[in-house]
């Protein structure tokens, strides 16, 4: 028997640490026969703290959202005295939302330690490496993959196997394979719950990628905010060294590939890729003319194959199982499962893996459990800053490349931002329009100075202060940008924009001729009104107003000062009598 702990990051921001440090000491005092490890998160982050009990049958009993309490009662129920462990139990509906996902790139995650080399083994971890590069020619792993039919998870879908070829292809002996986890999409947290649940799976990847181009040395680009997926990941390569998995000579076939880490700062457009090898050279992280493409002239001039994080991790299972078992999941042109991360106003918050082809109905209200305190569902942001808005009357459009691409938005990386009634569509494309414009690199004039006057019309109509033409002035600028931009990450910035204009255009004009935001959302379009006759005058309301705006005797209908008024809402927070109405 083994107990386990979700230590990722949302485990330990629950509180996962400490249930950790008591399980551990408890163990011991009860004198248990009963390692107690970490795992990564299995992806039911709204679940979190979650520890498992494993038997030495491989039965596993789950619980949930774990205290302190309960802590104490796990430990009774394994010493096997009388507990009440089962109060915190995971429901069967969550338990059969994870069973039903078909899990390749996190088929690991929440279930091994991700410290541990020997656990990485004992679900045939390297087996694959040790295959391609014992039994096959680096022509062979690449036709492989282009069974496969797996497309760059990083957003386009561009297809791996040309990437690999293209720089297999390339004169050179000196070529450089290159992981992207520059993960900055607000909302997406699928590569740092990768590394940080199975760096292994990464590590293994990539070299199976070094060995199919000829490649002898790598780099994990990762984002410095993300310092446990650094640590775990230097941990696995210290021990992918030691075993030999890494290194000269590896698997006795002549094959050689080192491994690094660079920490980047945090800038958005690196996750470009020409942006990336930029910063890998130390220069300011800018992208670059194409061609020459990064497979012809990538990091130093050299050769350098450049994917992601979830692309690396599904190379091991493609190799184990064959390209053919991956082509047969998702559709005819999205091939394989994708790694999606919930976030917004959804009932159920974290990580799903779905074979492509499925609707975006049915991750939302499948594992997702829906929307959040029953409110109705509005609209989904696929693709982060870079993709768009899916209203809720397509959300039977299909998780598929070209599909995703018909309704404005993207795939992007995998990040689900829900949204619901009470949501702007105003506000919220201006939220991300603000983030690209904050995150420009500055290099293109369309990109720097475009997107900063699209940010100044969309905070105007947030503000009260739209204008006629404003729609069109933004319709027009979006145009520019998308035509003009170096690069894809400003081409796309004006699709937050542009999908909210196309879908809920009649916000804009709310926003504009109205002055209302019908969702209550901007605050300078808001007023607030005391109905005389559900008002009881208790003067609470009087009470809690930081600007004193409220007037009026006890026991008799109280008023507004909207001059007076800063329109915080604690008026309404407070009134039980629901005597406030906001407009």
């Amino acid at each position: 028997m083994r107990i386990t702990v979700g230590k990722g990051s949302c485990g330990i921001a629950a509180g996962a640490l400490e249930i950790f440090e008591l399980l551990k000491s408890g163990a011991s005092e009860k004198q248990l026969d009963c390692p107690v490890t970490a795992t990564g998160c299995v992806g039911m982050c709204y679940l979190e703290p979650i520890v498992n009990i494993i038997e030495d049958d491989g039965f596993v009993r789950t619980y949930v959202k774990v205290n302190a309490e309960a802590a104490g009662e796990i430990l009774k129920s394994a010493a096997g005295e009388q507990n009440r462990a089962e109060e915190y139990a995971i429901a069967d509906e969550d338990a059969a939302g994870l069973k039903s996902q078909s899990r390749v790139a996190l088929k690991n995650c929440g279930i091994i330690n991700p410290e541990s080399i020997d656990e990485y083994l004992a679900q045939d971890g390297y087996a694959a490496a040790r295959k391609c590069i014992g039994e096959m020619t680096p022509e062979r792993v690449i036709e492989e993959v282009k069974i496969s039919g797996i497309g760059g998870r990083g957003g386009a879908g561009f297809p791996t196997w040309f990437k690999w070829n293209a720089a297999r292809a390339s004169a050179g002996e000196k070529k450089y394979v290159i992981c992207n986890a520059d993960e900055g999409d607000p909302g997406a947290f699928m590569d740092r719950a990768l590394i940080e649940g199975d760096p292994h799976a990464v590590i293994e990847g990539m070299l199976i990628a070094a060995y199919a181009i000829g490649s002898d040395e790598g780099v994990v680009y990762v984002r410095a905010e993300y310092p446990l997926a650094i640590e775990r990941l230097e941990k696995a390569i210290g021990q992918a060294k030691e075993r030999g998995f890494l290194g000269k000579n590896i698997f006795g076939g002549g094959f050689s590939f080192n491994l690094r880490i660079k920490a980047g700062a945090g800038a958005f457009v690196c996750g470009e890729e020409t942006a990336l090898i930029a910063s890998l050279e130390g220069e300011r992280g800018m992208p670059r003319l194409k061609p020459p493409f990064p497979a012809q002239k990538g990091f130093w001039g050299k050769p350098s194959n450049i994917n992601n994080v979830e692309t690396y991790a599904n190379i091991p299972w493609i190799m184990r199982n064959g390209g053919a078992a991956f082509s047969a999941m998702g559709t005819e042109s999205s091939k394989g499962t994708k790694v999606f991360a919930l976030t917004g106003k959804i009932a159920k918050g974290g990580l799903v893996e779905a074979p492509m082809g499925g609707s975006i109905r049915e991750v939302i209200f499948g594992v997702g459990g829906g929307i959040k305190d029953g409110k109705a569902f509005k609209a989904v942001q696929m693709g982060g800053p870079s993709g768009g808005c899916i209203p809720a009357e397509l959300s039977d459009t299909l998780i598929d490349y070209r599909a995703l691409a018909e309704t404005g938005a993207i795939m992007g990386s995998g990040g689900m931002v829900v949204m619901d009634e009470t949501t702007c569509m105003v506000d919220m494309a201006r939220f991300f329009l603000d983030f690209t414009c904050r995150e420009s690199c500055g290099k293109c004039v369309h990109c720097r100075i475009g997107t900063r006057r699209m940010l100044e019309i969309m905070e105007r109509i947030c503000d009260g202060k739209g204008a006629d033409g404003d729609i069109e002035q933004l319709t027009g600028l979006a145009d520019e940008i998308k035509n003009g931009a170096l690069c894809a990450l400003g081409q796309t910035a004006p699709n937050p924009v542009l999908t909210t204009l196309r879908y809920f255009k009649n916000e804009y004009e709310d926003h504009i001729y109205r002055k209302k935001c019908t969702a209550h959302a901007c605050k300078a379009l808001l007023s607030y009104e005391i109905d005389a006759e559900r008002c009881t005058g208790c003067t609470l309301c009087a009470r809690k107003c930081p600007a004193d705006a409220i007037s009026g005797e006890r026991k008799l209908p109280h008023k507004i000062d909207m001059n007076k008024c800063i329109k915080c809402g604690k008026c309404a927070e407070v009134c039980r009598f629901d005597a406030v109405a906001i407009d």
